[in-house]
């Protein structure tokens, strides 16, 4: 049995398996494939690692795992997660078996961008979900931002506010917007086109939305703040409560609301904030806090004398 199963091996998981390797704590790391940000051509807001490719970030992290033999990495993905604190049971898809005292959540989220023709295909390759991530790339560009919905249109506002003077909201069809975002962009000059959208075409910096009337409107980058859901059911299957924005509640420590269960990155967030923060810098430290607290539960449920 293992003290620890991470199930996710993006910057969350991989930090936490750093913080627990060093501990000496055994800890199994299950590896399921390429993270979110994967299409993206650099990681941004990484002190030390600003532009560093995605990829290459995580193989530099799974080297340095390598100097901590109680951590083992493996390449599996996960079928089914059950038990209770001290009995978790993970099951791979490929039959086997692992134990551990605890779980650390570690799956991301998956993003839904409009399944509009060219739009997936350039998604984080000249369609982006986050001005902090890619806004300074894209300063004093020509933006079209695609929504809808309020939070998605007022992406358009930031975006004019911070990093350009031309910027589109493309609806991609009708709209409900309350007035006080239409007066925003009007105040603003952000254009509102309604009409649906054919295609997305060209490559970054010299892109076109092709509307259904024969329209064409070249823009240099395009934010899409796409849906998102949970990358892997694990959290519910085990019955950690889920926030109304599909994001698994977990509290200052990075437990759920499942004793012995814990999660960390893209996939939660605690309940007292009002988005979640889908920054590798986030991730990061989401994992390191995660594995801390894991760590410290551990040694104090193992002390002779209970501290109480």
């Amino acid at each position: 049995m293992y003290d620890v199963i991470i199930i996710g091996a993006g910057a969350a998981g991989l930090s936490a398996a750093q913080v627990l390797g060093r501990q000496q704590r055994p800890t199994l790391l299950l590896d399921g494939g390429p993270p979110r940000n994967h299409p993206a051509d650099g990681v941004h807001m990484l002190l030390g690692r600003d532009g560093h490719p995605p990829l290459q970030l995580l193989a530099d992290g799974r080297r340095e795992l390598a100097a901590h033999p109680a951590v083992e990495v493996r390449q599996a993905r996960v079928d089914s997660v059950a038990g209770i604190a001290d009995a978790f049971t993970v099951t791979l898809q490929d039959g086997s078996v692992e134990q551990a005292r605890r779980l650390l959540l570690a799956t991301g989220q998956v993003d839904q961008p409009w399944p509009v023709p060219g739009v997936p295909q350039r998604w984080g390759r000249g369609v982006y979900h986050c001005p902090f991530c890619h806004g300074w790339e894209a300063r004093g560009s020509t933006l079209a931002v695609l929504g809808r919905d309020p939070a998605q249109v007022m992406l358009a506002a930031y975006l004019a506010d911070r990093y350009s003077d031309d910027v589109v909201v493309a609806t991609h069809g009708p709209h409900a917007l309350p007035q006080p975002v239409l007066d925003n962009l009007a105040k603003l000059r952000i254009r509102l086109v309604v009409t649906p959208l054919d295609e997305l075409a060209g490559e970054p910096g010299a892109l076109e939305l092709r509307f259904t009337d024969g329209t064409v409107l070249p823009r240099q980058a395009v934010f899409h703040r796409a849906p998102t859901v949970q990358g892997a059911p694990f959290a519910a299957q085990l019955g950690a409560e889920l926030l109304p924005d599909g994001y698994v509640r977990v509290d200052e420590l990075s437990r759920t609301t499942v004793p012995g269960v814990y999660a960390a990155g893209d996939l939660a967030r605690q309940a007292a904030l009002p988005d979640g923060l889908t920054l590798v810098s986030q991730a990061v430290a989401d994992g390191v806090r995660a594995a801390v607290w894991i760590e410290q539960g551990l040694f104090r449920d193992a002390l002779p004398v209970p501290l109480g």
